[in-house]
Formats: C-alpha cells, sequence, structure tokens
C-alpha cells in the first residue's frame, strides 16, 4: 500500500499532451506505484491532459505568481483529509480551461459552456488522486520530478511513495482510473466548416470537422482542388484529400506559396462541384494606439505617462471569419509580449484591483483592443492601459499565436512595434536658435497625446504687427486667434479655458493682440508632439523673440525657447570672366537672405548723374519707381536675371566698366535707395567691361578657279545670331547671303563649285556685314513694298535701304561702284553695323607642270608642278609609257608606269603640287604625265622620257714608280706588256671559215 507522509498543499496543473515528464526513476521498492503513476499519467496525456504537482509556477524573468485556488462546482466537494486537496486546476484545452477558471454558480450548476461529462471528469481524478495515493502528498524529503517544455516555464513534481503494504489498494487505484478515463470526453470538439468558410494553414487537419460540406454536395467529399485563376477550365493548381471528412494531408509546418492560398472547390468522388470553401494563412498585426483616438497610432511615437492606450490586434481572416457557431470557445487565441528596453518582460499590467493579462486573448472579431478589461471592443476609452503602470523607457510588443495547436508551433508572430513612455511633461524648443530674417523656421511642443496648449510670442513693447515672426498659416492642429469661438473671444484673446482657470489669465495678459498671428491654440499629435512653422520678412525686427507654450489644466507646467532673428545679406556674380561684348546676354546671379525681392541698377561714365540709372534703359535714373530691375528671391535664397546688352534702350554705351548694385530694397521718392542712398539696405555690386563687338575674316585666296570652292571664314564677336554675305562681280550680285554665328563666335561662308562654275572671270568683291550690339542690321535688302513704294525708275532686283530709310540701286552700278556704294551706307553715322572687305579674282581653272626633263630605270624623281585651284583639292596624277602595246602572254608586260592622288598646298603666287615617281620598274621609253583635277573640270599633260642607266665612265689611275738607287749600282725592272686577249681565237675562226668555203666549192 502506497503511504503518504507529512501534510501539505498539492497545486495541480492539467497541460496538452505535447509535454514530456522526465526525472529520476521511481524509488525502488516502488515500482508498483511508479507503475500506477505512470500509467495515470499517460492515459491523461493520451486524452490531452497531464497531471502535475507543483507549489508556484514562474510567469516571468523574476515574477512568481501564485496559482490561485480553483472553486470546484457544487456537488463535487474537495478531498480534504488531512488537509489534501487541490488548490488550482489548469487546461490548454480551452474549453477545459474556461470552464476551471469560472466559479461554479451558487444554484450548482455548472460553470458555461461545460458538460457534465467535463466536470465528472476532472472531478473524479481530483476526488480520489489524494485517496490513492499515486499522487501523495508533498513533502521536503521527496524527490523532484520535471515536467518542462523548449516554449514553456518548467514546472516541478514532488512525489514521496512508500512501499506497498496491499497490492489490492493498487488494484483500486487502477479501477478508479479507469473509471475515470471512461467518462472523459474522447476527443477535444471539432471546428465545424460550413459552405463558404474558411480553414488555414498550420491547422490541426483532425479538429476541422467538413461533415457540412460533405452532406452539401451530396456525401462523398474526397477533394479539395484549388485552380489556376479560379478557373476549372485552367488546370490544377493544388488539392488536399479529404476523408471521413477530414483532411488527411498535412497542414502544419508546411512553407505554402503565396499563390497556393484562396479558394478551393469541393470534389464529390469524380465530379468538381462549384460548392467552395477558402485556405489562407493566419496573419497577426498589432499597434499601439490612444484609447482616446483609436485612429492615432504611437507606434515609434512618444507618449507620457497621463496617456492610456490599447493593444490593436489585427486578426485577419481568422478574426473577421470566425464563427461562434462553429468553432469550439478559446479554439483561436494569442499573447502578446511586451518587453522593455531593458530586456524585462511584462506578463501583467495591473490597474485598481484589475489585472491585464496579456495571455489567452481569444479571437472573436477581426480587431481586437487589448486594455485594462476583459472587453476588447475598445469602445470605452477607460479600458484602455494606464501607461502610469509602466516604466519610462522604449518597448516593443509581438502578439503571437497560442492556439490552436499548431498556430503557436508554425503561424508566424505579428511584425515588431515600438513606442517610448516619456516623463517629460511639456516642453518646447526650435529647429533654429539664429534666423535670418526673410527664412521661415519650426518650434515642436512635446507633451500629452492629443492634448491642447496655448502657444504665443511675448508681447513686445514698441513693436509693429509686421515686425514680429508669424505663424504660417494652414497648419493642422494650430488654430489662430482670427477663429474665434470657442478657441478665441472677440477682443482676439483665447476663450478655451482648461482645468485651470488661471493659466488662461495669465497667457491673456502675455499676448500682443494687435499681432494676431503671434499665438494659437496648439493640439498635439497621438504622439505627443506638434510642430510650428513661423515666418519672417524683410520687415520682421532683428532681434530676440521668446516663444512659450502653457498647458491649460496646470499654470505650472510651461516651458519657453528663444529664437534670434538677424539681417540676411546680398550676394552678385556674373557669369564669365567679367568681360563681355556689348549686345551679349549676361547671367547675374546671387543670393539675398534680407527680402523677398532683389533691386539692380548700374552706374558708369555720365549715367545718371553718377547715382545709377536702370539696367535695361539708361535714361531712367534708380532712385524712380522703374529705375530698378526686379527680381523674386526663391524659397532657396538664390535670384538669377539675364541681361540682354543688346536690348537697352537710351544713349548708346561705351567701351568701358560699369558698376552693378544687387539692393535688397526697392525704395521710393520719399526713401530713394540709389548709389548714394544706401543706409539700412543690404546690398552688393560687381563690376562688368563692355566693349564693342568686332568682325575678323581668316585668311581668303587671292584667287579662285572656276568650279571650285570658295571659303570664307572668321569670328564674329558680341554673339550675334547671323552675319551678312554681299558679293558684287561682273554682271554678278548677291544681296542676301546669311551665315549663322556659333556659339564661339565663328562663321563660315561658302561659294560652292557649281556657283564658281558659272561666274565670269574677273574681279569680284566680298562684304561680311556684324549687326553689332542692337542685332539689328541696318543696311539690308529692301523689302517688295518698300520697293513698290519707291519713286526709283526701273527698279533692278538688287536694290538695298541704307540706315536713314534711303533706297540705293546696286544692280545698276558696276561691280566696284556697288561694293563702294555698300560701303558707303555701312560707314553711315547713322548705322552702327560693322564690316569686313575682300576682293578675290575668278580665274579659269588651270594646272601647270613643270619640266621634267629625261630621267633613268631605277631612279626616283618628283613631278611638280602649280595651279590656281583651291588648297586642299585633290589631283590625279598618271604615268605611262608611250609605246604600251601588245605582247605574248608568255612574254612579260610591256607597260610600265605609275598613278596616284596628291593634294594641292598653298604657294607664293599659284598654289603648288608634287608627285613623286619611282622608276625602279620602268623600261627605257619615252612617258607621258596627265595631271587631272578630281572636282573641277581642268586637266593637262606633258612628257619624259626613261633611257637605260648611264654607264659609269672609267677612271684612269696614273702610277708613279719610284726608282731607288744603292750607292753606285742601278737595277732596271723591264715592264712587259701582256698581249690583246683573243686575238688567237680570231685567227682560227678565220681558218675554219676558208675551209669550209674550200670543201662547199668541191661539192
Amino acid at each position: 500500500m502506497c503511504r503518504h507522509g507529512g501534510s501539505a498543499s498539492v497545486d495541480l496543473l492539467l497541460v496538452r499532451r505535447r509535454w514530456v515528464l522526465s526525472g529520476p526513476p521511481p524509488l525502488p521498492g516502488l515500482r508498483s506505484c511508479g507503475a500506477l503513476y505512470s500509467l495515470l499519467v499517460g492515459a491523461l496525456s493520451h486524452r490531452g491532459v497531464v497531471a502535475l504537482i507543483t507549489p508556484t509556477v514562474s510567469r516571468g524573468a523574476g515574477d512568481m505568481s501564485s496559482i490561485p485556488p480553483l472553486p470546484l462546482p457544487s456537488g463535487h466537494a474537495r478531498h480534504a483529509a488531512g488537509g489534501h486537496g487541490v488548490v488550482a486546476l489548469k487546461s490548454l484545452n480551452p474549453r477545459i480551461n474556461s470552464n476551471l477558471s469560472n466559479p461554479a454558480p451558487s444554484d450548482g450548476r455548472h460553470p458555461a459552456g461545460s458538460t457534465t461529462k467535463d466536470i465528472l471528469s476532472v472531478t473524479l481524478i481530483m476526488s480520489y488522486i489524494p485517496a490513492i495515493g499515486v499522487l501523495g502528498m508533498v513533502n521536503q524529503n521527496s524527490t523532484p520530478v520535471e515536467v518542462r517544455s523548449s516554449r514553456s516555464p518548467r514546472f516541478t513534481l514532488r512525489r514521496n511513495c512508500m512501499k506497498s503494504t496491499s497490492k489490492m489498494m493498487v488494484f483500486a487505484a487502477v479501477f478508479l482510473v479507469a473509471a475515470a478515463l471512461l467518462v472523459m470526453p474522447a476527443s477535444a470538439e471539432d471546428r465545424m466548416i460550413d459552405v463558404d468558410d474558411t480553414f488555414f494553414a498550420n491547422e490541426n487537419p483532425t479538429d476541422l470537422n467538413f461533415s457540412k460540406v460533405n452532406a452539401a454536395v451530396g456525401g462523398s467529399m474526397n477533394r479539395l482542388v484549388k485552380y489556376n485563376e479560379d478557373d476549372k477550365s485552367k488546370g490544377q493548381k493544388k488539392s488536399f484529400r479529404v476523408s471521413n471528412d477530414k483532411i488527411t494531408d498535412e497542414l502544419q509546418g508546411v512553407d505554402f506559396a503565396d499563390d497556393i492560398y484562396g479558394t478551393y472547390f469541393v470534389q464529390n468522388g469524380t465530379e468538381v462541384t462549384d460548392t467552395k470553401v477558402y485556405f489562407e494563412k493566419p496573419t497577426l498585426k498589432i499597434t499601439p494606439v490612444l484609447a482616446s483616438d483609436k485612429s492615432s497610432s504611437v507606434a515609434g511615437k512618444t507618449v507620457t505617462k497621463d496617456n492610456k492606450i490599447f493593444f490593436k490586434v489585427d486578426t485577419g481572416k481568422v478574426g473577421s471569419t470566425y464563427s461562434a457557431a462553429a468553432t469550439p470557445n478559446g479554439y483561436f487565441n494569442f499573447e502578446i509580449k511586451l518587453i522593455g528596453k531593458d530586456g524585462s518582460e511584462v506578463v501583467v499590467i495591473p490597474h485598481d484591483g484589475f489585472n491585464q493579462e496579456l495571455s489567452g486573448v481569444d479571437v472573436t472579431q477581426q480587431v481586437l483592443y487589448v486594455g485594462n478589461s476583459t472587453d476588447y471592443s475598445g469602445t470605452v476609452e477607460a479600458n484602455g492601459l494606464y501607461l502610469s503602470d509602466l516604466t519610462s523607457q522604449s518597448y516593443q510588443i509581438v502578439a503571437s499565436w497560442t492556439g490552436p495547436e499548431g498556430f503557436d508551433d508554425y503561424a508566424k508572430d505579428s511584425e515588431a512595434a515600438s513606442f517610448t513612455i516619456s516623463t517629460v511633461d511639456l516642453a518646447i524648443e526650435a529647429n533654429k536658435e539664429n534666423v535670418v530674417r526673410n527664412n521661415d523656421f519650426t518650434v515642436t511642443i512635446r507633451g500629452a497625446a492629443k492634448a491642447n496648449y496655448y502657444l504665443y510670442i511675448e508681447k513686445v513693447s514698441g513693436l509693429e504687427p509686421e515686425q514680429y515672426p508669424t505663424l504660417k498659416p494652414g497648419q493642422i492642429g494650430v488654430t489662430y486667434s482670427d477663429s474665434g469661438l470657442p478657441a478665441f473671444d472677440a477682443d482676439m484673446k483665447f476663450a478655451y479655458e482648461g482645468k485651470d482657470a488661471s493659466a488662461l489669465t495669465t497667457v491673456n495678459g502675455k499676448i500682443d493682440t494687435g499681432a494676431p498671428k503671434t499665438y494659437a491654440l496648439v493640439k498635439t499629435s497621438s504622439g505627443g508632439l506638434r510642430t510650428v512653422g513661423f515666418t519672417t520678412s524683410s520687415d520682421t525686427k532683428d532681434r530676440s523673440f521668446t516663444f512659450k507654450v502653457v498647458d491649460p489644466d496646470d499654470a505650472t507646467k510651461d516651458d519657453d525657447v528663444k529664437v534670434k532673428i538677424e539681417e540676411g545679406e546680398v550676394t552678385i556674380t556674373a557669369e564669365g570672366a567679367g568681360t563681355y561684348y556689348l549686345g551679349e546676354e549676361i547671367k547675374l546671379s546671387g543670393t539675398n537672405t534680407d527680402s523677398d525681392n532683389v533691386y539692380l541698377f548700374m552706374t558708369g561714365p555720365n549715367l545718371g548723374k553718377d547715382n545709377g540709372v536702370s539696367l535695361v534703359d539708361t535714361s531712367i535714373d534708380a532712385y524712380k519707381a522703374d529705375g530698378k530691375v526686379e527680381r523674386s528671391v526663391e524659397s532657396d535664397d538664390t535670384w538669377e536675371y539675364r541681361w540682354d546688352t543688346s536690348a537697352i534702350k537710351g544713349s548708346v554705351l561705351e567701351s568701358g566698366t560699369y558698376t552693378v548694385y544687387a539692393v535688397s530694397a526697392k525704395g521710393d521718392l520719399d526713401n530713394p535707395v540709389d548709389k548714394r542712398n544706401l543706409k539700412d539696405v543690404k546690398y552688393q555690386t560687381i563690376g562688368v567691361y563692355l566693349k564693342k563687338p568686332f568682325l575678323t575674316l581668316d585668311d581668303v585666296a587671292s584667287r579662285v578657279a572656276r568650279g571650285d570652292e570658295l571659303k570664307v571664314t572668321g569670328v564674329a564677336e558680341g554673339k550675334p545670331s547671323d552675319v551678312h554675305v554681299w558679293v558684287f562681280g561682273k554682271n554678278y550680285r548677291m544681296i542676301d547671303g546669311t551665315e549663322s554665328v556659333e556659339d564661339d563666335g565663328t562663321f563660315e561662308f561658302t561659294l560652292e563649285r557649281d556657283q564658281t562654275d558659272e561666274l565670269t572671270t574677273g574681279q569680284y568683291f566680298l562684304v561680311i556685314q556684324h549687326p553689332m550690339t542692337d542685332g539689328v542690321f541696318n543696311v539690308r535688302p529692301a523689302t517688295a513694298k518698300e520697293v513698290a513704294d519707291s519713286d526709283l525708275d526701273n527698279p533692278t532686283d538688287y536694290v538695298i535701304r541704307d540706315a536713314t530709310g534711303g533706297l540705293i540701286d546696286l544692280g545698276k552700278l558696276p561691280a566696284s561702284e556697288a561694293a563702294t556704294a555698300l560701303i558707303d551706307a555701312l560707314n553711315s553715322q547713322n548705322c552702327d553695323d560693322t564690316y569686313a572687305k575682300v576682293s578675290f579674282q575668278v580665274e579659269d581653272a588651270r594646272i601647270i607642270i613643270d619640266a621634267i626633263g629625261d630621267q633613268a630605270i631605277g631612279t626616283k624623281f618628283t613631278i611638280t608642278g602649280t595651279t590656281n585651284l583651291a588648297v586642299g583639292d585633290e589631283l590625279q596624277v598618271d604615268v605611262s609609257g608611250a609605246s604600251f602595246g601588245p605582247s605574248e602572254k608568255t612574254q612579260a608586260s610591256g607597260f610600265s608606269g605609275d598613278s596616284g592622288q596628291v593634294t594641292v598646298e598653298a604657294g607664293d603666287d599659284y598654289n603648288k603640287w608634287s608627285y613623286e615617281v619611282d622608276a625602279a620598274d620602268f623600261k627605257a621609253d619615252q612617258y607621258s604625265v596627265s595631271v587631272e583635277s578630281v572636282d573641277a573640270d581642268v586637266s593637262t599633260s606633258a612628257t619624259f622620257n626613261v633611257l637605260e642607266k648611264v654607264p659609269t665612265t672609267p677612271t684612269t689611275t696614273t702610277v708613279t714608280e719610284t726608282v731607288t738607287t744603292v750607292e753606285t749600282t742601278t737595277t732596271a725592272v723591264e715592264t712587259t706588256t701582256p698581249a690583246a686577249p683573243g686575238f688567237g681565237a680570231l685567227v682560227a675562226l678565220i681558218g675554219l671559215g676558208a675551209v669550209a668555203f674550200l670543201v662547199m666549192r668541191r661539192d
């Protein structure tokens, strides 16, 4: 018989079957008790429950919470012998746990949702275990046995069974356990899935019952099928097998692709019906929101301790498809992990006797507001969590599934959200300590969330309204003094009154009601912040201003910040090197931090009595209303003006240095702003050197061959868009020619080959005209109307108009006189145009070959010549033998020669050309040279001889003999002259010839 010693309270905890029992084996001699213990634990585990005994349960880091007593239903009294009994009972089977956590009604009825079988199962176990002694009583010398899980705290069981003295008690205990198992529920209640219902990934498929769907399709449901694009004609995407109203495929721990979720059609036998159910992924999203305004998230924000918040949890389709009728109570549930920056985890938030658990939250709707209540609707602001009960620091919150089985293991947690609890009551700060006037700045109020505060600039005696910084219009959460009640009264004072009336009185005594844009009622955001914008202008006084915020509910809560307004600066620069041609556009730019506009004028020799004139009209003095060019300053404090010096009216500007002023104020007749009146005005100057444009021509060929090009290039300074080209010659006039000028001032005019080919030989005159600063050609071809309205007699097509409007018919003048008439018109004092002129000779094209002379085979020589063709023209040179003729194909070719192209180069009087010939392969012969222009219709030819190589004449060397005399004896050396070689052979040949002659005669 198992005995237990001592007296102690017994804590009993029921947990899910996935827990395991570990620890030392039963004590020696207690094999029967150990077997009974194992049998009981195994049996309960098989039914989803394990019995554990523990005095306390660890709930968090350093936090040990005693499990409260368990009330049992009436009619099932606790076992009280020896002071032993059940103190706590808890199951993670949601339905059983719910029954166990609710006290029994006074009338003895079972808790809501429980069944007689449930209560009987638990009661039998609890009533008989102490009597049997299987789990024993706890004493200080007992042996610990641990029950633990990788996801949960550790629980300790202590038991101390002594040797059995009667096997009968063991059998009785087995009988009682068997009886208890018989009355326990066979399985947890299924979640019923109906047509158009939703089931989820990671649910236990054995907990899902599709009997209603099966009945709807005819009773032979065997598969759920998903099709591409939910179209049964487009092929299957995925299917789940179904047998006996249960899915037999795995749903837990499978990483389903996103396109697997969605609509599934029910297959009944071999027929896929149109009946549908939905397969979805469980999701969680958590957001901390204000209890006073649930639409205001405080995620990533700072809130003060006097606020209340909800943890808003969106359970997605799990909650939106929830059906109380089809889903067992407590089937879906989650917990909230609230972790401080210091690493501590908060599991319970107590307030006024209510402990808000952050675990075991049942899902009955899509969005739940977890606060200081079991009502998760969030409809009562007072039910929010009181932040005053939490430590001031940053927190992170995560929502995690805890049910059903499988969700807690596999379904993803929510993304983490964070918020910070601050101890700061009220504060104000500015983004800039010093602000250059005409610029904006902000002040930021930090206080309670969604709270009203007085914000104002302290009144400055003697200051005009426009001299204050002013509130920018249209700001969210900022109510101005001109809005009236309930924020302000008719006297433009604050009318809004908080809990502290003295705050209103104090503030109204410190504002300047004459400057209504200097104070406002400000409401903070859900994060307890509000940034308010202020602006300044050139009228804003350069001094320090005090910005103050006061709490209407407590006048002692206030804060202030000072901002100093400073004068700005004006700058000016000119693009380029500082030297410009009159007629050019000059880009002026700079900055202005002192006013909204910049004003420009200039000074120079004899301009406006040296006080300045307008940039666009030198006849208007700078101090007059229209005497300055006005430009707006951009938001980044920059400005820009493009000064077109070709459009300056008034007197003609001479070359020289001019000073341009950029000033921050326009001035007027009473308060002029010019060179001598710049007091209290921000300004800067820049010097620019203006010079007259000019025209230059590059070298122009003095001779032009007919059919050849004539190119005229040059530079027109001052950046005119075009130059005008005039050409006069024998029976030829060009008066309408124009050429565009490039950005670098260069231009190019070409008389094409077909034009020069038609020209008569003789002298021609060319004039290039520059329009100068105004960009207008003062001398130009007359229009048809001008000619028609004139009194010219039989005018030609070559009538021009001079600077005074007079007409000149150049077609009736010889070329030289026509050119002279044009030059006279351009030289008129009424014409500001300038020009360049040149003359050239048109000749028939010709090519000349210089004398070549005789050349020897194997030498190299150069053929040269001159031409009046233009430099750069190409010439074709052909050299060929004069005796070229047919030959046998077995013979070497009888032709030799050379050919190639050369380029005309510049010469002194005429241009020149040259061609190098290599006669190594030439034969002795007379040769012809032909030279022809590639482009012009001109050619020429010449001849020369190539001879055999001239033999070298041998040099006769005289040998002088030296005679050496020794004493008186002289030895003479005789010199022998050898016979001429070949003479004997010649005699022999003659003899042979004679013999042959005699023989022939004899015959």
